[in-house]
């Protein structure tokens, strides 16, 4: 797709569909209330010109603290619209992270949800650069009022005269190796990755209905719940309420979307409920995605076997903007992260940037036209991971002969035992498909010799319980499923993983949790 120098974003999601006779299609469901594109255009504008009545200019950040509400589109869209730039922040960070968030921006204004004013007003004391905060829902008298801000201002509004390659967004990262860092979006990555993944790989189009269980705060989310339906023309389905497995069942039986993008716990958690086919109807959803991070062949093996339908896995990075390794419709290669996708190209390589050989393990990097721009205020980090046109994903791949990706984990998982590279994501494949277990972590441990050898965190399913016996049992059974030398010596029974807010395996606080 040939993107024009002078390019603003919000046109290519919102204007053109009133230019092009979609105005009365609805782009928006959320609890008892739907929106229109034309609705949308008209709030967007709206409140476009309230924050340029505020003094909000072109560059200036403007932050987001909600939940999935259409506030949260609207502010983007209309921020985009002016040339700004949107933040969404993750709704489950603690009042301390939303500070620093807020003053690594350097946010001009902020919108935040009534029920989450508190965070901001705990904090509000160290924000430095703050001028404007704009509340959803009820307001004190001295607080500016979302609604009230924009119930009298004009219904048009010029977009700004941006380029392709001003920012558009910035997403800070959910935080797997630490603090959260600011990736910085361009416009010309929005519909340049659509063509390549949401039309190219899952064929969304304006018939579809679109249900993401990845929140709008995460890089996923935002392209499953806003930016892809908004591209296509389609229905966004947005859920306010945190995702709990029968909140998710119950409202894809109800809202029939076509289209559901997942993440693995979310299909392993679904997969438990109790009467899931009896109580539930997913039969209007024609494609299931996943992405975040790799999906075991367990859980995809008891899906299909579930409910007869494929989950199409891929891998991605927010440093990418989406998705650039996926598997297809009809063509799933089930526990690899599939092939590359159209406009991206994948290399693997050793540590001095060799191309290794089929079946080997290395750095995986990506090269396509929507990578971010760098870090926002960490040229140390941007120099170090952005190479030139490439991208050094920190990720561990192998890549078979057929041209498939096998996810291995992060760099720093990677486990040398005996001089051997292991792959965490192996070992816990191979847990995961035990019986007993429920979910568990792999880490690199010192024995008493000071050698390296795997340790497994292990969640059991709710009715087993701990013994020394079956530690031993489970030791013996990886050991019969793949090469003896990779099985844990030892296994630690825990409550629950450390987690991101978006799901993912936080290795490194397990490593913490050993250290303690």
């Amino acid at each position: 797709m040939v993107i024009p120098p002078k390019f603003n974003a919000a046109t290519f999601l919102l204007d053109r569909h009133l230019q092009q006779g979609r105005g009365e299609k609805t782009a928006i469901i959320c609890q008892n209330q739907e929106l229109t594109y034309g609705e949308v255009y008209k709030k967007v504008n709206r409140f476009g010109n309230a924050l340029l009545k505020l003094g909000v200019e072109m560059e200036n950040r403007v932050a987001v603290l909600s939940p999935d509400i259409p506030e949260v589109i609207i502010t983007m869209l209309a921020s985009i619209k002016l040339g700004a730039i949107p933040i969404v922040i993750n709704t489950l960070l603690p009042a301390q992270d939303v500070s620093y968030i807020l003053n690594d921006s350097r946010a001009k204004a902020m919108v935040v949800h009534e029920s989450l004013l508190e965070k901001v007003e705990a904090c509000k004391d160290n924000l430095k650069f703050l001028k404007h905060l704009i509340v959803i829902g009820h307001t004190d008298p001295n607080q500016l009022s979302f609604e009230n801000l924009i119930k009298d201002m004009p219904e048009e509004l010029e977009p700004a005269e941006t380029s392709r390659d001003d920012s558009v967004v910035w997403q800070y990262s959910s935080g797997t190796t630490g603090s959260p860092k600011g990736i910085i979006q361009l416009h010309r990555n929005i519909p340049h990755h659509f063509r390549c993944h949401g039309e190219g790989i899952m064929k969304m189009s304006e018939k579809d209905r679109v249900f993401s269980i990845a929140k709008l705060f995460f890089g996923y989310g935002q392209s499953s719940s806003f930016f892809w339906p908004f591209c296509a023309g389609a229905t966004t389905l947005l859920l306010p309420e945190r995702p709990e497995p029968v909140t998710v069942a119950q409202f894809i039986t109800d809202h029939r979307p076509t289209v559901f993008c997942g993440v693995p716990t979310s299909y392993n958690s679904i997969l438990q409920l109790d009467g899931l086919k009896e109580k539930y109807d997913f039969s209007s959803v024609k494609i299931f995605t996943s992405a975040g991070e790799a999906l075991p062949i367990t859980v995809y093996d008891r899906w299909r076997n579930t409910f007869g339908a494929e989950i199409i896995d891929g891998i991605g990075a927010t440093e990418c903007f989406h998705i650039f390794i996926s598997n297809k419709p009809g063509n799933v290669v089930p526990g690899s992260s599939g092939k590359t996708i159209p406009g991206f190209e994948a290399r693997v390589v050793d540590d001095d940037g060799n191309n290794l050989p089929p079946g080997e393990v290395g750095s995986l990097l990506i090269k396509g036209d929507s990578t971010a721009a760098g870090y926002w205020n960490n040229r140390d980090l941007t120099r170090r991971t952005f190479l030139g046109e490439w991208i050094k994903t920190g990720d561990k791949f192998s890549r078979d002969e057929d041209g498939n990706f096998w996810y291995a984990g992060r760099n720093d998982d990677m486990i040398k035992a005996g001089g051997i590279w292991v792959s965490p994501i192996e070992v816990e494949s191979v847990l995961l498909s035990h019986p007993f277990i429920d979910e568990c972590g792999v880490i690199g441990l010192e024995d008493a010799d000071g050698l390296i050898k795997p340790k497994a965190y292990v969640v059991l399913k709710k009715e087993y319980a701990p013994s020394d016996g079956l530690s031993q049992e489970i030791k013996e059974y990886v050991k019969s499923k793949i090469a003896p030398y990779k099985y844990p010596r030892w296994i630690e029974y825990i409550d629950q993983l450390p987690k991101t807010s978006t799901g993912k395996l936080q290795r490194y606080r397990l490593r913490q949790l050993n250290a303690n």
